[in-house]
Protein backbone atom coordinates (compact mmCIF):
# COMPACT_ATOMS: atom_id res chain seq x y z
CA UNK A 1 0.00 0.00 0.00
CA UNK A 2 2.90 2.36 0.76
CA UNK A 3 4.40 1.66 -2.68
CA UNK A 4 1.07 2.39 -4.34
CA UNK A 5 0.75 5.60 -2.31
CA UNK A 6 4.20 6.83 -3.36
CA UNK A 7 3.54 5.87 -6.99
CA UNK A 8 0.37 7.94 -7.01
CA UNK A 9 2.18 10.91 -5.43
CA UNK A 10 5.00 10.67 -7.97
CA UNK A 11 2.56 10.38 -10.86
CA UNK A 12 0.60 13.38 -9.60
CA UNK A 13 3.80 15.35 -9.16
CA UNK A 14 4.82 14.65 -12.72
CA UNK A 15 1.39 15.60 -14.01
CA UNK A 16 1.40 18.82 -11.98
CA UNK A 17 4.85 19.72 -13.30
CA UNK A 18 3.77 19.05 -16.89
CA UNK A 19 0.52 20.98 -16.41
CA UNK A 20 2.34 23.88 -14.80
CA UNK A 21 4.78 23.97 -17.74
CA UNK A 22 1.89 24.00 -20.19
CA UNK A 23 0.21 26.84 -18.29
CA UNK A 24 3.41 28.90 -18.33
CA UNK A 25 3.89 28.21 -22.04
CA UNK A 26 0.31 29.20 -22.85
CA UNK A 27 0.45 32.39 -20.77
CA UNK A 28 3.80 33.35 -22.32
CA UNK A 29 2.44 32.72 -25.81
CA UNK A 30 -0.63 34.83 -25.13
CA UNK A 31 1.52 37.63 -23.70
CA UNK A 32 3.76 37.52 -26.79
CA UNK A 33 0.70 37.61 -29.07
CA UNK A 34 -0.78 40.53 -27.17
CA UNK A 35 2.52 42.43 -27.31
CA UNK A 36 2.87 41.86 -31.05
CA UNK A 37 -0.75 42.81 -31.68
CA UNK A 38 -0.26 46.09 -29.82
CA UNK A 39 3.02 46.75 -31.62
CA UNK A 40 1.24 46.38 -34.97
CA UNK A 41 -1.30 49.09 -34.12
CA UNK A 42 -0.65 51.99 -36.47
CA UNK A 43 -0.97 55.68 -35.68
CA UNK A 44 -0.03 57.51 -38.86
CA UNK A 45 0.23 61.27 -38.93
CA UNK A 46 0.63 63.38 -42.05
CA UNK A 47 2.73 66.52 -41.85
CA UNK A 48 2.14 68.95 -44.72
CA UNK A 49 4.95 70.92 -46.34
CA UNK A 50 2.71 73.99 -46.67
CA UNK A 51 2.65 74.26 -42.87
CA UNK A 52 5.75 74.87 -40.77
CA UNK A 53 7.02 71.28 -40.82
CA UNK A 54 9.78 71.87 -38.27
CA UNK A 55 7.35 73.49 -35.82
CA UNK A 56 4.86 70.65 -36.35
CA UNK A 57 7.37 67.91 -35.61
CA UNK A 58 8.79 69.84 -32.64
CA UNK A 59 5.40 70.20 -30.92
CA UNK A 60 4.19 66.63 -31.61
CA UNK A 61 4.51 63.91 -28.97
CA UNK A 62 6.28 61.38 -31.18
CA UNK A 63 5.85 58.60 -28.62
CA UNK A 64 2.19 58.47 -29.66
CA UNK A 65 2.93 57.84 -33.36
CA UNK A 66 4.18 54.87 -35.35
CA UNK A 67 4.50 56.55 -38.77
CA UNK A 68 4.76 60.03 -40.25
CA UNK A 69 3.92 60.75 -43.89
CA UNK A 70 5.62 63.85 -45.28
CA UNK A 71 3.22 65.44 -47.73
CA UNK A 72 3.35 66.15 -50.50
CA UNK A 73 6.28 65.85 -52.85
CA UNK A 74 5.92 65.67 -56.62
CA UNK A 75 8.42 65.04 -59.40
CA UNK A 76 9.10 67.72 -61.98
CA UNK A 77 8.51 67.14 -65.70
CA UNK A 78 11.73 65.10 -65.90
CA UNK A 79 10.72 62.99 -62.90
CA UNK A 80 13.28 64.51 -60.51
CA UNK A 81 12.34 65.13 -56.87
CA UNK A 82 15.36 67.05 -55.58
CA UNK A 83 17.76 69.48 -57.23
CA UNK A 84 20.48 71.69 -55.76
CA UNK A 85 19.38 71.12 -52.17
CA UNK A 86 15.72 72.01 -52.79
CA UNK A 87 12.69 69.82 -53.42
CA UNK A 88 11.63 70.27 -57.05
CA UNK A 89 7.92 70.35 -56.18
CA UNK A 90 7.10 70.42 -52.46
CA UNK A 91 5.52 73.84 -51.80
CA UNK A 92 6.41 75.47 -48.48
CA UNK A 93 4.49 77.74 -46.14
CA UNK A 94 6.24 80.90 -47.34
CA UNK A 95 5.99 80.11 -51.06
CA UNK A 96 8.52 78.30 -53.19
CA UNK A 97 9.61 74.77 -52.37
CA UNK A 98 10.97 73.53 -49.06
CA UNK A 99 14.64 72.75 -48.70
CA UNK A 100 16.04 69.26 -48.53
CA UNK A 101 17.49 70.25 -45.15
CA UNK A 102 14.01 70.92 -43.76
CA UNK A 103 12.82 67.54 -44.96
CA UNK A 104 15.86 65.84 -43.44
CA UNK A 105 15.23 67.61 -40.10
CA UNK A 106 11.76 66.09 -39.84
CA UNK A 107 12.96 62.64 -40.92
CA UNK A 108 15.88 62.60 -38.48
CA UNK A 109 13.84 63.79 -35.50
CA UNK A 110 11.03 61.30 -36.11
CA UNK A 111 13.32 58.34 -36.71
CA UNK A 112 15.37 59.17 -33.62
CA UNK A 113 12.11 58.72 -31.68
CA UNK A 114 11.45 55.35 -33.33
CA UNK A 115 8.84 56.66 -35.78
CA UNK A 116 8.96 55.43 -39.39
CA UNK A 117 8.85 58.17 -42.03
CA UNK A 118 7.42 57.88 -45.53
CA UNK A 119 7.36 60.41 -48.33
CA UNK A 120 3.82 60.95 -49.57
CA UNK A 121 3.70 61.77 -53.28
CA UNK A 122 1.05 63.51 -55.42
CA UNK A 123 -1.81 64.83 -53.19
CA UNK A 124 -5.40 65.95 -53.57
CA UNK A 125 -4.32 69.09 -55.46
CA UNK A 126 -1.32 68.70 -57.76
CA UNK A 127 0.76 71.90 -57.72
CA UNK A 128 1.80 73.67 -60.91
CA UNK A 129 5.46 72.73 -60.38
CA UNK A 130 4.65 69.04 -60.81
CA UNK A 131 5.20 67.02 -63.92
CA UNK A 132 2.11 65.51 -65.53
CA UNK A 133 1.41 62.28 -63.62
CA UNK A 134 -0.54 60.81 -66.52
CA UNK A 135 2.53 61.26 -68.72
CA UNK A 136 5.05 60.21 -66.07
CA UNK A 137 3.24 56.91 -65.51
CA UNK A 138 3.01 55.92 -69.17
CA UNK A 139 4.99 52.72 -69.90
CA UNK A 140 7.85 54.59 -71.60
CA UNK A 141 8.41 56.84 -68.54
CA UNK A 142 7.26 54.70 -65.63
CA UNK A 143 10.50 52.90 -64.81
CA UNK A 144 12.46 56.16 -64.72
CA UNK A 145 10.02 57.60 -62.18
CA UNK A 146 10.17 54.45 -60.07
CA UNK A 147 13.97 54.63 -60.11
CA UNK A 148 13.88 58.29 -59.06
CA UNK A 149 11.49 57.57 -56.18
CA UNK A 150 13.72 54.75 -54.95
CA UNK A 151 16.86 56.89 -55.22
CA UNK A 152 15.13 59.72 -53.33
CA UNK A 153 13.98 57.33 -50.59
CA UNK A 154 17.43 55.84 -50.15
CA UNK A 155 19.21 59.19 -50.21
CA UNK A 156 16.98 60.56 -47.45
CA UNK A 157 16.91 57.34 -45.44
CA UNK A 158 13.13 57.05 -45.65
CA UNK A 159 11.19 53.98 -44.52
CA UNK A 160 8.95 53.86 -47.57
CA UNK A 161 6.71 55.65 -50.05
CA UNK A 162 3.05 56.67 -49.67
CA UNK A 163 1.04 57.15 -52.88
CA UNK A 164 -1.72 59.76 -52.72
CA UNK A 165 -2.95 59.99 -56.30
CA UNK A 166 -6.62 60.98 -55.99
CA UNK A 167 -9.86 61.82 -57.75
CA UNK A 168 -10.05 62.44 -61.48
CA UNK A 169 -6.29 62.04 -61.85
CA UNK A 170 -6.45 58.58 -60.28
CA UNK A 171 -9.38 57.61 -62.49
CA UNK A 172 -7.65 58.79 -65.66
CA UNK A 173 -4.43 56.95 -64.84
CA UNK A 174 -6.32 53.78 -63.96
CA UNK A 175 -8.50 53.96 -67.10
CA UNK A 176 -5.31 54.20 -69.15
CA UNK A 177 -4.14 50.97 -67.50
CA UNK A 178 -1.20 52.64 -65.78
CA UNK A 179 -2.02 52.75 -62.06
CA UNK A 180 -1.63 49.13 -60.96
CA UNK A 181 1.45 48.49 -63.15
CA UNK A 182 3.11 51.52 -61.51
CA UNK A 183 2.24 50.24 -58.03
CA UNK A 184 3.43 46.75 -58.98
CA UNK A 185 6.83 48.00 -60.21
CA UNK A 186 7.31 50.29 -57.22
CA UNK A 187 6.33 47.49 -54.84
CA UNK A 188 8.92 45.12 -56.31
CA UNK A 189 11.68 47.65 -55.63
CA UNK A 190 10.47 48.40 -52.10
CA UNK A 191 9.95 44.75 -51.11
CA UNK A 192 13.51 44.00 -52.22
CA UNK A 193 14.70 46.73 -49.85
CA UNK A 194 12.27 45.80 -47.03
CA UNK A 195 10.61 49.20 -47.26
CA UNK A 196 6.93 50.14 -46.98
CA UNK A 197 4.47 50.97 -49.75
CA UNK A 198 1.22 52.58 -48.60
CA UNK A 199 -1.51 54.75 -50.07
CA UNK A 200 -4.38 57.07 -49.24
CA UNK A 201 -7.74 56.59 -50.87
CA UNK A 202 -11.23 58.05 -50.89
CA UNK A 203 -14.34 55.86 -50.79
CA UNK A 204 -16.47 57.19 -53.65
CA UNK A 205 -16.77 55.74 -57.14
CA UNK A 206 -14.07 57.32 -59.27
CA UNK A 207 -11.89 58.18 -56.29
CA UNK A 208 -10.91 54.73 -55.04
CA UNK A 209 -7.72 52.86 -55.78
CA UNK A 210 -8.45 49.84 -58.03
CA UNK A 211 -8.90 46.48 -56.32
CA UNK A 212 -6.08 45.08 -58.46
CA UNK A 213 -3.60 47.31 -56.61
CA UNK A 214 -4.62 46.47 -53.02
CA UNK A 215 -2.35 43.44 -52.70
CA UNK A 216 0.77 45.51 -53.33
CA UNK A 217 0.23 47.93 -50.43
CA UNK A 218 1.40 47.25 -46.89
CA UNK A 219 -1.57 49.24 -45.67
CA UNK A 220 -4.25 51.54 -47.05
CA UNK A 221 -5.25 54.82 -45.37
CA UNK A 222 -8.98 55.48 -45.82
CA UNK A 223 -9.68 59.21 -46.07
CA UNK A 224 -13.00 59.19 -44.23
CA UNK A 225 -13.66 62.93 -44.27
CA UNK A 226 -14.57 65.83 -46.60
CA UNK A 227 -18.18 64.78 -47.24
CA UNK A 228 -18.80 68.52 -47.50
CA UNK A 229 -16.44 71.45 -47.92
CA UNK A 230 -16.29 75.07 -49.10
CA UNK A 231 -17.37 74.23 -52.66
CA UNK A 232 -18.82 70.72 -52.59
CA UNK A 233 -21.24 68.44 -50.75
CA UNK A 234 -24.86 68.56 -49.63
CA UNK A 235 -25.78 71.74 -47.77
CA UNK A 236 -26.29 71.14 -44.06
CA UNK A 237 -24.19 67.97 -43.94
CA UNK A 238 -21.33 67.25 -41.54
CA UNK A 239 -18.00 66.55 -43.14
CA UNK A 240 -16.82 63.47 -41.19
CA UNK A 241 -19.43 61.62 -39.15
CA UNK A 242 -18.94 58.37 -37.28
CA UNK A 243 -21.63 56.78 -39.45
CA UNK A 244 -19.64 57.68 -42.58
CA UNK A 245 -16.54 56.04 -41.10
CA UNK A 246 -18.53 52.85 -40.49
CA UNK A 247 -19.80 52.94 -44.06
CA UNK A 248 -16.30 53.45 -45.48
CA UNK A 249 -14.89 50.58 -43.42
CA UNK A 250 -17.59 48.30 -44.84
CA UNK A 251 -16.90 49.47 -48.40
CA UNK A 252 -13.23 48.57 -48.15
CA UNK A 253 -13.77 45.29 -46.38
CA UNK A 254 -16.17 44.32 -49.19
CA UNK A 255 -13.48 45.31 -51.71
CA UNK A 256 -11.11 42.81 -50.14
CA UNK A 257 -9.03 45.02 -47.86
CA UNK A 258 -7.89 42.93 -44.88
CA UNK A 259 -8.04 44.03 -41.26
CA UNK A 260 -4.24 44.12 -41.13
CA UNK A 261 -4.08 46.59 -44.04
CA UNK A 262 -7.06 48.80 -43.20
CA UNK A 263 -6.22 52.12 -41.51
CA UNK A 264 -9.05 54.56 -40.75
CA UNK A 265 -8.38 58.23 -41.49
CA UNK A 266 -9.61 60.92 -39.07
CA UNK A 267 -9.60 64.72 -39.42
CA UNK A 268 -7.91 67.24 -37.14
CA UNK A 269 -9.73 70.12 -38.89
CA UNK A 270 -13.18 71.42 -39.75
CA UNK A 271 -15.13 73.51 -42.26
CA UNK A 272 -17.30 76.57 -41.65
CA UNK A 273 -20.44 77.68 -43.50
CA UNK A 274 -22.60 80.77 -43.58
CA UNK A 275 -21.07 83.56 -41.52
CA UNK A 276 -18.11 81.44 -40.43
CA UNK A 277 -14.83 81.30 -42.31
CA UNK A 278 -14.33 78.25 -44.53
CA UNK A 279 -11.39 76.47 -42.90
CA UNK A 280 -10.49 75.72 -39.29
CA UNK A 281 -7.87 73.64 -37.55
CA UNK A 282 -8.97 71.79 -34.42
CA UNK A 283 -6.61 74.02 -32.44
CA UNK A 284 -8.16 77.19 -33.85
CA UNK A 285 -11.70 75.95 -33.07
CA UNK A 286 -10.80 75.48 -29.41
CA UNK A 287 -8.91 78.78 -29.32
CA UNK A 288 -11.89 80.70 -30.70
CA UNK A 289 -14.81 78.87 -29.07
CA UNK A 290 -13.28 77.53 -25.85
CA UNK A 291 -12.22 74.14 -24.53
CA UNK A 292 -15.85 73.00 -24.29
CA UNK A 293 -15.87 72.77 -28.09
CA UNK A 294 -13.80 69.60 -27.66
CA UNK A 295 -16.99 67.89 -26.43
CA UNK A 296 -18.92 68.59 -29.63
CA UNK A 297 -18.74 68.01 -33.39
CA UNK A 298 -20.60 71.18 -34.30
CA UNK A 299 -20.59 74.88 -33.64
CA UNK A 300 -24.09 76.06 -34.50
CA UNK A 301 -26.69 73.89 -36.23
CA UNK A 302 -25.97 71.86 -39.37
CA UNK A 303 -28.69 72.76 -41.86
CA UNK A 304 -28.94 74.21 -45.35
CA UNK A 305 -28.30 77.96 -45.24
CA UNK A 306 -27.32 77.88 -41.56
CA UNK A 307 -24.18 79.16 -39.87
CA UNK A 308 -22.15 76.22 -38.56
CA UNK A 309 -18.73 74.59 -38.25
CA UNK A 310 -18.38 70.84 -38.70
CA UNK A 311 -15.42 68.92 -37.22
CA UNK A 312 -14.62 65.93 -34.97
CA UNK A 313 -14.44 66.46 -31.22
CA UNK A 314 -12.76 64.19 -28.69
CA UNK A 315 -15.66 61.74 -28.25
CA UNK A 316 -15.96 61.06 -31.98
CA UNK A 317 -12.19 60.68 -32.40
CA UNK A 318 -12.21 58.23 -29.48
CA UNK A 319 -15.02 56.21 -31.05
CA UNK A 320 -13.34 56.22 -34.46
CA UNK A 321 -10.09 55.04 -32.90
CA UNK A 322 -11.92 52.11 -31.37
CA UNK A 323 -13.52 51.38 -34.75
CA UNK A 324 -10.15 51.63 -36.48
CA UNK A 325 -8.62 49.08 -34.13
CA UNK A 326 -11.59 46.71 -34.11
CA UNK A 327 -12.06 46.65 -37.86
CA UNK A 328 -8.56 47.61 -38.98
CA UNK A 329 -5.04 48.03 -37.71
CA UNK A 330 -5.07 51.65 -36.64
CA UNK A 331 -5.80 55.25 -37.51
CA UNK A 332 -4.39 57.89 -39.84
CA UNK A 333 -4.45 61.62 -39.09
CA UNK A 334 -4.74 64.55 -41.45
CA UNK A 335 -2.82 66.41 -40.22
CA UNK A 336 -0.58 66.82 -37.19
CA UNK A 337 0.02 70.58 -37.21
CA UNK A 338 -3.73 71.14 -36.71
CA UNK A 339 -3.90 69.45 -33.29
CA UNK A 340 -4.55 71.32 -30.06
CA UNK A 341 -1.99 71.30 -27.26
CA UNK A 342 -1.62 69.35 -24.03
CA UNK A 343 -4.81 67.98 -22.45
CA UNK A 344 -6.94 69.01 -25.44
CA UNK A 345 -4.81 67.08 -27.96
CA UNK A 346 -6.71 64.69 -30.21
CA UNK A 347 -3.52 62.65 -30.61
CA UNK A 348 -3.65 62.13 -26.84
CA UNK A 349 -7.29 60.99 -27.17
CA UNK A 350 -6.18 58.42 -29.76
CA UNK A 351 -3.27 57.23 -27.64
CA UNK A 352 -5.41 56.94 -24.51
CA UNK A 353 -8.01 54.85 -26.34
CA UNK A 354 -5.36 52.53 -27.77
CA UNK A 355 -3.96 51.97 -24.30
CA UNK A 356 -7.43 51.27 -22.91
CA UNK A 357 -8.09 48.71 -25.63
CA UNK A 358 -4.69 47.08 -25.05
CA UNK A 359 -5.48 46.60 -21.36
CA UNK A 360 -8.97 45.30 -22.02
CA UNK A 361 -10.84 48.41 -20.85
CA UNK A 362 -12.76 48.72 -24.11
CA UNK A 363 -15.21 46.13 -25.36
CA UNK A 364 -14.28 43.30 -27.72
CA UNK A 365 -14.01 43.68 -31.47
CA UNK A 366 -16.05 41.98 -34.17
CA UNK A 367 -15.56 40.86 -37.75
CA UNK A 368 -18.06 43.05 -39.59
CA UNK A 369 -19.84 46.33 -39.19
CA UNK A 370 -23.41 47.34 -40.02
CA UNK A 371 -23.54 50.99 -41.04
CA UNK A 372 -26.09 53.40 -39.66
CA UNK A 373 -27.94 55.62 -42.13
CA UNK A 374 -27.92 58.64 -39.82
CA UNK A 375 -25.07 60.62 -38.29
CA UNK A 376 -24.07 59.54 -34.79
CA UNK A 377 -23.60 62.53 -32.45
CA UNK A 378 -20.46 62.86 -30.41
CA UNK A 379 -22.37 62.34 -27.16
CA UNK A 380 -23.41 58.82 -28.18
CA UNK A 381 -20.37 57.85 -30.23
CA UNK A 382 -18.36 56.48 -27.34
CA UNK A 383 -21.22 54.63 -25.73
CA UNK A 384 -22.20 52.97 -29.00
CA UNK A 385 -19.51 51.61 -31.27
CA UNK A 386 -20.22 49.84 -34.56
CA UNK A 387 -23.17 47.45 -34.63
CA UNK A 388 -21.55 44.10 -35.32
CA UNK A 389 -22.24 40.57 -36.40
CA UNK A 390 -20.16 37.42 -36.77
CA UNK A 391 -17.31 35.99 -34.71
CA UNK A 392 -16.01 38.26 -31.96
CA UNK A 393 -12.30 38.72 -31.27
CA UNK A 394 -11.23 39.95 -27.86
CA UNK A 395 -8.71 42.72 -27.41
CA UNK A 396 -5.30 41.94 -25.89
CA UNK A 397 -5.50 42.63 -22.14
CA UNK A 398 -9.01 41.26 -21.53
CA UNK A 399 -8.25 38.03 -23.39
CA UNK A 400 -5.00 37.56 -21.54
CA UNK A 401 -6.63 37.86 -18.14
CA UNK A 402 -9.56 35.56 -18.93
CA UNK A 403 -7.45 32.80 -20.50
CA UNK A 404 -4.83 32.97 -17.75
CA UNK A 405 -7.54 32.52 -15.11
CA UNK A 406 -8.98 29.56 -17.04
CA UNK A 407 -5.60 27.83 -17.33
CA UNK A 408 -4.78 28.38 -13.67
CA UNK A 409 -8.21 27.03 -12.70
CA UNK A 410 -7.50 23.86 -14.68
CA UNK A 411 -4.14 23.53 -12.94
CA UNK A 412 -5.75 23.84 -9.51
CA UNK A 413 -8.42 21.28 -10.45
CA UNK A 414 -5.73 18.80 -11.45
CA UNK A 415 -3.91 19.45 -8.16
CA UNK A 416 -7.11 18.80 -6.17
CA UNK A 417 -7.73 15.60 -8.15
CA UNK A 418 -4.22 14.33 -7.40
CA UNK A 419 -4.53 14.97 -3.68
CA UNK A 420 -7.97 13.31 -3.66
CA UNK A 421 -6.55 10.18 -5.29
CA UNK A 422 -3.65 10.23 -2.82
CA UNK A 423 -6.06 10.41 0.13
CA UNK A 424 -8.09 7.48 -1.25
CA UNK A 425 -4.89 5.44 -1.66
CA UNK A 426 -4.21 5.80 2.04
Amino acid sequence: MVTTHHSIINACGRRLAIAFGIVLLCVSSIQLWATRAHAETKVIGYIASFTDMKAAIDKTDLSKLTHINLSFTNPDAQGKLVENGTMTCMPGMQGGNVSAAEVRYVIDKAQAAGVKVLASVAGGVIPACSGNWETLLQPANRQALVNNLIAFMEDFGLDGIDIDIEGVLLTNIDNAGNYTPFIQELSAQLVARQKLLTCATASYVGGMIPESSIGYFDFVNIMSYDAIGPSWGQAGAEHSTYAMAVDHVNIWKNRGLSKEKLVLGVPFYGYGFGSYKSDYTYASILAEFGADAANRDLIGTACAGCNYITYNGAATIKAKTKLGLEQGSGVMIWELSQDAAAANSLLKVIDDEIKQIATGSSSAASSSVAASSSAQPASSAVASSATTTGDSKSSGGGSLGAISILLLSLLLSLRVLCFTRTAHAR
